[in-house]
């Protein structure tokens, strides 16, 4: 895995994680994704499915910046 991580150009991580960022950017900002998560009335590990949304985004975000984090670790293009 650290061989394939370390051969892949840079373009195509930058694309990848790009990717991630947006579809969370779009979660955040596309009113009729939470509208129609917000009208829910069920709950989701006694959570409301409103609240669980916000959640399940900011938990991707973090995801994706500590294994953009790793990549850039494992390629040597991290700051001491």
């Amino acid at each position: 895995m650290v061989t394939l991580v370390r051969k892949l150009d840079r373009r195509v991580i930058n694309t990848a994680f790009g990717m991630v960022y947006g579809f969370a950017l779009l979660m955040a900002l596309f009113p009729p994704l939470y509208l129609a998560a917000s009208g829910s009335t069920a709950a989701f590990l006694g959570i409301p499915w409103a609240i669980f949304y916000w959640i399940v985004n900011a938990a991707l975000v973090g995801l994706a910046l500590t294994a953009l984090y790793v990549v850039e670790q494992i390629r040597g293009e991290g700051d001491d």
